[in-house]
């Protein structure tokens, strides 16, 4: 019999789409609807999958991540909150164990009835605290095929970076880190590409080199990380890359439902429970670094001119500190021009790869609903955060603009009066909305006071314009140049550090409240007369007591509202902080007297 949990309807089945670094201006959906036209505002790009998943759904175009990192901002999206509510902030190896903890998405789901899988990407970070101060993996999922532990480390893969405990027996120190190589006849290489000890050896230099020329290889030589391959060819077919291969492993594990085969890494494993229903997180690695595009589709892209983004060096002088660091770490600035049009290039090559690889899930995923004779919804998050393209003279994520922090977002579903054909939605959306959005799909009853700990709005909600308001979305992380949060509305960005170097766990929690301004490394965007982002205007006597409004307004949200910071290592030592509690109300509300007038006819950065 169906499981109905808590509603009359029969339970859909749920494929979770998320891509990992995605630039939203790489959907012509988006594009389309935000500029007017399929292309992004850099040049050409290829998505038609992704298009008929927004012809045939809801495309939000206002999806802001709660971290511009991959960890923290699949944190918020699996938990339904902010980084500040939960303590994870970076790559922090968390674990249940704190008072404050609550169940992830796909526990809740298991508890409503559903068979739950990942495959590919998941990066929660997420361990089972144990006896001893030990820690033991979360069977967040029923069953789980990740990227690197269950492809990577069997040798299946691209081309690929992981730690190098060197050839002496039982060594469990690294001893710096190795690239792989894998072609398609199943053969290997692997070189040293950073040791801990200093230099690497010339006969490691010359096996990378030639991996540079085989494969077209562009690195970031201008930022810190100098080994990050930002553009190249795939050494593998479009059927074969390792999210290719993520791809067939969903496919094999519901082609063989209840039945026991063999996964790629040739692991015994039992099908799909079609007894249940799904819920599928399928985590694309791309178009993350390495960045790598299959020939076929490369070739595509080769011969296209992109629109290098406006940057120039004044900008960085009106950077604080904090993003003067951020700037110098992330660089693209120094590339040739032909080495920054590679790096375009090849980004959207790959995410066009991905699109074809989305279009081959959801085929699978359809097929699967239609022999089960069950609904089915597609819930694709463009992007756990976005990618910079040469805008603000980088080519990373990490920081509080637009780039790295917006994405976009599609639903779908085979019960028309459960998701609209062809609605657009601009409100401003978080990641938080997706926990609650997905169990409001899976028939779960979010109004229950169990679930007030979500910090997200069900997005069916916002579609139907029935959620409360939203005026800004916030986020925060301490990866590269240490804590800093930010607040986006419609019209200002700004963004500001929380935290004092150094402080311990729960320590000086109102800094960033009572410093001197200017060590709080402020930054603020007028949109209405900046909308690239390029004139930090914070420190300008128009701007200023602006930009002291909304640091009062980050950072009683932020620091004083439910803020959790914890000691990981151990099973309930965190702070609490609740100076402010109520701060967080989704309004603005700024004086006018603070705002800044417009001039008419103002010339934009466009």
């Amino acid at each position: 019999m169906l499981n109905t949990a808590n509603t009359d309807k029969i339970q859909p089945n749920i494929l979770w789409i998320i891509t990992d670094d995605h630039r939203p201006d790489s959907v012509s959906a988006y594009n389309k609807a935000i500029y007017g036209q399929s292309d992004s505002p850099l040049g050409y790009i290829e998505s038609p999958n992704a298009d008929q998943l927004a012809e045939e759904g809801v495309l939000f175009t206002q999806a802001f991540t709660n971290s511009p990192v991959c960890a923290p901002s699949r944190a918020a999206l699996h938990s339904g909150r902010y980084p500040f509510r939960t303590g994870r902030f970076a790559f922090e190896l968390s674990h249940p164990g704190p008072d404050f903890s609550k169940p992830l998405l796909s526990e809740y789901l298991k508890g409503a009835g559903y068979y739950t899988a990942m495959f590919g990407k998941e990066d929660h970070y997420f361990m089972q605290w144990g006896p001893g101060q030990s820690f033991n993996k979360l069977p967040l999922f029923d069953f789980r095929v990740h990227f690197k532990h269950d492809l990577q480390n069997h040798g299946i893969g691209d081309i690929y970076t992981r730690a190098s405990y060197g050839d002496e027996p039982g060594n469990s120190t690294p001893i710096g880190y190795s690239e792989y190589v894998n072609y398609p006849d199943g053969t290997s290489r692997s070189y040293l590409i950073k040791s801990k000890e200093g230099e690497v050896s010339e006969q490691d230099l010359q096996l990378r080199s030639k991996t540079d020329e085989e494969f077209d290889i562009l690195r970031s030589y201008t930022r810190s990380n100098p080994n990050l391959i930002i553009g190249g060819v795939n050494p593998n077919t479009a059927t074969e890359t390792i999210d290719a291969k993520v791809v067939r492993e969903l496919r094999n594990h519901l082609e063989n439902a209840k039945q026991t085969y063999s996964t790629l890494s040739g692991k015994p494993a039992e099908g799909a429970d079609s007894d249940k229903p799904l819920f599928v997180n399928l985590g694309f690695h791309l178009p993350h670094t390495p960045v790598l595009p299959p020939k076929s589709v490369r070739d595509r892209f080769k011969t296209k001119e992109y629109k290098v983004p406006k940057f120039e060096l004044s900008e960085v002088e009106k950077l604080p500190l904090q993003l003067q660091k951020m700037y110098h770490a992330t660089k693209i600035t120094g590339m040739t021009d032909a080495e920054v049009q590679q790096a375009i290039q090849d980004y959207y090559a790959f995410t066009a790869h991905g699109d074809e690889l989305i279009g081959e899930a959801v085929d699978v995923f359809k097929a699967y609903s239609k022999k089960q004779g069950r609904p089915w919804v597609v819930v694709y998050t463009v992007g756990d955060h976005g990618w910079h393209l040469g805008e603000q003279g980088i080519e990373a994520k990490f920081g509080p603009w637009q780039q790295s922090v917006a994405n976009a977002a599609i639903i779908t579903a085979s019960d028309k009066s459960l998701v609209p054909r062809g609605l657009v939605n601009h409100d401003l959306v978080e990641f938080v909305d997706f926990a609650p959005t997905i169990l409001d799909l899976a028939g779960v009853d979010i109004k229950q006071e169990r679930f007030n700990h979500l910090d997200g709005y069900s997005l069916l909600d916002v579609a139907a314009g029935e959620a409360p308001k939203r005026e800004y979305i916030l986020g925060e992380t301490n990866v590269v140049v240490g804590s800093r949060a930010y607040l986006h509305s419609k019209r200002f960005r700004f963004s500001m550090r929380t935290r004092p170097p150094g402080a311990a766990t729960g320590e000086r929690m109102r800094w960033a409240l009572d410093a001197d301004a200017n060590d709080v490394d402020m930054a603020l965007y007028d949109l209405a007369v900046d909308p690239l982002e390029r004139q930090n205007v914070a420190d300008t006597e128009a701007y200023r007591p602006l930009a002291l409004w909304l640091r009062n307004k980050l950072g009683n949200i932020v620091l004083g509202d439910g803020r959790i910071e914890v000691d990981w290592s151990q099973e309930n030592s965190y702070v609490e902080s609740n100076f402010a509690e109520g701060a967080d109300d989704k309004r603005l509300d700024i004086p006018k007297d603070l705002i800044p007038s417009v001039p008419q006819n103002v010339a934009t950065n466009k």
